[in-house]
């Protein structure tokens, strides 16, 4: 299968997670890195051996397919529009947008264009969330009931050496880390029918405890604490806590009921970990891992199921549709906040396929 041409624009923190992990996927072709900082795309590119080029540059580069979009948040409809311009498919870090309207602006644009759109997470096509998946779909929990997600920790101004923008509109628990476990979610249940919650912003100003930054003291202006409910389209209930402001908790990230069975998920930032199932009586055992992908960190996989979409013309996985309905229910916790009422969800997606459907002798295009 010919390879597909991938330009990346943001060389921030999580852009050597990609670089590193895009080597696992033959279908990907580095052509070019780019950032506002050049020092910082070059520093990269030689980190990575691949070409450090202008964001010009790649846009205009006719054997670029698609654009990997690793700039911060609230840049990244901007420049996602700016690749759709270009002609080019894309793919940014999550979240979608910083809101639903900015989202739903870049998903048009998309259609208007007949191109491709994707986000990350692309953490639940590992191995650990596929089992967990399969054992749904074969029943072994029963009919599904609900669960518990939960994000929880002191902040990341701990270790992030720039920590400030998740402090910022496009920042907090919700946008940061939700995704992981909203994505997660949905695939394990589907989509998302309504949203109640409640979020406050327990503390106006943080203070930098990582270097370089030690010490100075940034603002906050969007909430960081954040609680509530999400009723599933399947009927199923599950309780979310994302917070910036707890010293220390027991809960596991992904719990899931059923009325036969409960079943431990893996942290949905990763793609391995223990899966374990408690049937009705019985204590927890763990499962074996029935999927690949759960052995290290495959963070640019949603980017190869792109690319292998693209060349078998099928729908990819971690896509718009997935992308702008996590966002959607990730907003409404705000608005569930301010209004102190339930919202109902009126965007729709699929259930993303299960990667076994893709795999080639164990794995992704083979």
């Amino acid at each position: 299968m010919d390879k597909v041409g991938i330009g990346i624009i943001g060389c921030g923190n999580i852009s050597g997670a990609y670089l590193k992990a895009m080597a696992s996927f033959p279908i990907l072709d580095i052509r070019g890195v780019a950032d506002l900082n050049q020092a910082l795309a070059e520093a990269k590119a030689a980190e990575f051996n691949v070409p450090a080029r202008s964001i010009d540059q790649l846009l205009a580069d006719p054997a670029i397919e698609i654009i990997v979009n690793l700039t911060i948040p609230k840049a990244h409809v901007a420049v996602g529009l700016q690749a759709l311009a270009a002609g080019k498919h894309t793919y940014s870090e999550k979240p979608l947008g910083i809101n639903f309207a900015e989202g739903k602006t870049l998903a048009q644009a998309a259609q208007a264009k007949g191109l491709r759109i994707g986000a990350a997470p692309d953490t639940f096509l590992g191995g650990g969330h596929q089992t967990a998946r399969g054992l749904i779909d074969q029943g072994v929990i029963g009919q599904p009931v609900g669960g518990t997600a939960t994000f929880m920790c002191p902040g990341h101004e701990r270790w992030h050496p720039n920590p400030a923008f998740y402090y910022e509109v496009g920042g907090g628990p919700m946008l940061d880390m939700g995704p992981y476990y909203i994505t997660d979610l949905v695939n394990l249940f589907g989509p998302v029918a309504q949203v109640a919650g409640f979020a406050i912003t327990p503390r106006k100003e943080r203070v930098i405890t990582s270097e370089p930054r030690n010490g100075e003291h940034i603002p906050v202006h969007i909430p960081t604490h954040v609680a509530g409910m999400m009723a599933f389209a399947n009927g199923a209930v599950v309780q979310i806590g994302m917070s910036f402001d707890v010293a220390a908790h027991k809960h596991v990230p992904l719990e899931i009921y059923g009325t036969e069975g409960t079943l431990i998920v893996p942290d949905p930032n990763h793609f391995g970990g223990d899966v374990e199932l408690a049937k009705k009586g019985g204590s927890f055992e763990q499962q074996p891992l029935t999927a690949p992908y759960a052995d290290g960190n495959y963070r640019s996989i949603g980017v190869a199921d792109l690319a292998h979409a693209i060349r078998s013309n099928r729908p990819h996985r971690a896509n718009g549709d997935l992308a702008l309905h996590v966002l959607e229910v990730m907003e409404a916790f705000q608005t569930a906040s301010e209004t102190g009422r339930t919202v109902s969800i009126g965007t729709h997606t699929e259930r993303p396929a299960p990667l076994a459907e893709s795999l080639v002798d164990g794995r992704l295009g083979r």
